[in-house]
């Protein structure tokens, strides 16, 4: 391909795989606030979903499995990640949701760099402070305040996300290293559902599977093919800021599919928190 074909591929690759994150957010509040499933079963067929249609992938293109050690570290912190997700999204709307959460993963992720010796410069210090400010706003008393517990959920989300993101980063081959994460999720995906069956009644009906498996092989596993994808033509700081189109496209998702509302204060809280991740990272790399 010419220079012109490829930046054309590599923006078609990117604004779909923005779109599936989006959606991700979508399809989970979509199949817990509709009552079609419980959040261990969406869990759980998500991540055998992501399993699957990853693991078809990797064994496409001969990809190395990662070692097994590397493996289940990142198993356990991708299944916190879900079943977080999920548990929040039962109290939380999805725009609101996916702010919170890519606040969390990029905080956690930048709170890493510090913690291992990086030196922040001015702007870095200022994007975080009014990152922060924005999470304050959001989080205060008031009307217009995300549920408590669903907030803190997410933001646990993120962080584990953040986590996994952090111990994938070595990867050899990203897909077979997420394909081999995924598999080894699913028993503690299984015995949470176990857990939930246990403690109160599971429940999943034709919608909410149809849901959890669009999650999980589209939007998650094929989703994050296609942003692997997408990264050979982008740069580390151009890759970092695209992903602040994900919480306004869930937000927009919300509105137009599921019937929510975007307050005064999310989308003040949204100008403050994207803005200062998009001043860090900036900062950073500069």
């Amino acid at each position: 391909m010419n220079r012109e074909q490829t930046r054309f591929a590599t923006a078609a690759l990117t604004a779909t795989a923005m779109l599936a994150f989006a959606a991700n957010s979508l399809l989970c509040r979509a199949a817990l606030a509709g009552g079609h499933t419980d959040a261990a079963s969406f869990t759980t067929l998500r991540l055998a979903s992501g399993a699957l249609a990853l693991g078809m992938l990797a064994r496409a293109r001969g990809a190395t499995p990662p070692g097994s050690r590397l493996a289940w570290g990142s198993a356990l912190a991708l299944f916190a990640y879900a079943i977080l997700f999920s548990l929040a999204y039962l109290r939380i709307p999805a725009g609101t949701g996916a702010l919170l959460l890519f606040a969390a993963v990029q905080l956690t992720m930048i709170g890493a760099g510090l913690r291992s010796g990086e030196r922040p410069r001015a702007l870095e210090w200022a994007g975080l402070a009014v990152s922060l400010a924005g999470l304050v706003l959001l989080a205060r008393p008031g009307l217009a305040r995300p549920d408590p517990l669903g907030a803190s959920l997410m933001l646990g989300a993120g962080a584990a996300w953040g986590v996994y993101s952090l111990r994938g980063r070595g990867a050899a081959d990203a897909v077979a290293a997420n394909a081999a994460s995924f598999t080894r999720a699913v028993p503690f995906a299984l015995a949470a559902s176990a857990a939930y069956g246990v403690l109160a009644a599971t429940h999943l009906t034709p919608a909410g599977a149809t849901l959890a498996l669009a999650s999980g092989a589209l939007t998650s596993g094929l989703g994050y093919a296609v942003w692997y994808a997408s990264l050979r033509g982008l740069s580390a700081t151009r890759a970092a800021i695209v992903q602040l189109s994900v919480p306004p496209l869930a937000a927009l998702g919300g509105v137009l599919a599921l019937g929510e509302s975007v307050s005064p204060r999310l989308l003040l809280a949204s100008v403050l928190i994207l803005g200062g991740i998009a001043l860090a990272i900036t900062g950073r790399r500069r």
